[in-house]
């Protein structure tokens, strides 16, 4: 079969390798859609924590069953799937409590093992969401919008409350849409106007600033001066981590979605006069994949949007590069098989 390797930053490579045999409880998925992430974009450029060279990408699937033993879950051959891709202990006192996104011993597709962008790859079939009624596509989808969905979940979101998202990425997008689901007053902040007008389309925030245009003042505006109980950060951007502690409320929270490969430095003394409560929110849960299968059911997400280009895996080591660039103009990049 075909896959693309990330042999060491910025050089990928098209290989030949045999076709994975599933092992007990595992399931065979021919891989029809890849989508390409931030973790991707990091991993090819050298700068993504928990990352070892070579490495085969791509976490963000969806695909078809092709084998998969007799299982108490329903499933069938010939089943369209999202895949779950972090792979737990199963455990680990994270895993005994439920929470196997933050397993001590994570091992996610893409990063710390060998990742989906082949034309077949197994995994454990009770890593395997169902979506029929959906499309390839938004089957892709339901893992990044996962990620946002738990953050979310994690924030434990008052309705009418202030909610200040800051980063208008795909990872921003789906926290905003997810946390104005739950009822809050959703402010986008980030650097580019256009991401900021599809940001207001697509995830109907309420309102959005430019971070250099004073959003402090603005915040406080919008605010009535108690600026936003629950601020998330879905940059990525150390800078804008640390700036972050400024916008929340006193009394509020403020929830980490984007990682980066850096030091986090804050003001203690505002930390603690404002009793702020910090939270990093990682990957998703079962629970978090169900939510978005049934938001994108209800079509309450135009996902057509969303993905705004899109590859032959044959061609996408030609085109990875050109939507890095800022003229390109990516929302979200998707390659087909």
């Amino acid at each position: 079969m075909k896959s693309i390797v990330c042999e060491q930053p910025f050089e990928f490579k098209m290989i030949q390798s045999e076709k994975p045999v599933p092992n007990s409880g595992e399931a065979l998925i021919r891989v029809r859609r890849i989508g390409i992430c931030g973790t991707d974009i990091h991993a090819y450029g050298g700068n993504q924590p928990f990352f070892s060279y070579p490495r085969i990408l791509g976490h963000e699937l969806s695909g078809l069953i092709e084998s998969i033993p007799e299982n108490e879950s329903g499933f069938s051959v010939g089943d369209q799937v999202s895949i779950i891709p972090y792979m737990e202990c199963g455990k680990c006192l994270a895993c005994r409590s439920g929470k196997t996104n933050c397993c001590t011993d994570m091992k996610v597709l893409g990063v710390h093992a060998e990742g989906g962008m082949s034309e077949w790859i197994t995994v454990p079939y009770n890593h395997l969401v169902k979506t029929e009624g959906l499309t390839l596509d938004q089957s892709a989808m339901i893992e990044p919008l996962s990620i946002g969905a738990h953050a979310v979940r994690r924030a434990a979101i008052h309705k009418g409350e202030f909610a200040l998202v800051i980063g208008a990425g795909p990872i921003g997008l789906g926290v905003m849409a997810f946390a104005k689901e739950q009822g809050a007053k959703v402010i986008a902040m980030d650097v580019n106007d256009e991401r900021l007008a599809f940001a207001g389309k697509w995830a109907n925030a309420d309102y959005t600033l430019n971070v250099l245009e004073n959003p402090m003042e603005k915040l406080a505006q919008l605010t009535n001066g108690d600026m936003p109980s629950v601020v998330f950060d879905a940059t990525g951007n150390a800078k804008s981590m640390m700036e972050a502690f400024k916008y929340p409320a006193h009394g509020g929270r403020l929830i980490y979605v984007g990682l980066v490969k850096a030091d986090i430095t804050f003001n203690d003394p505002e930390f603690h006069s404002k009793e702020l409560t910090l939270m990093g929110s990682r990957n998703a849960t079962k629970e978090d994949f169900d939510y978005v299968v049934n938001t994108l059911k209800n079509g309450k997400l135009d996902m057509s949007q969303y993905i705004t280009h899109r590859t032959h895996m044959d061609e996408m080591i030609n085109q990875f590069e050109g939507w890095l660039t800022p003229e390109a103009k990516v929302i979200k990049a998707i390659v087909e098989i």
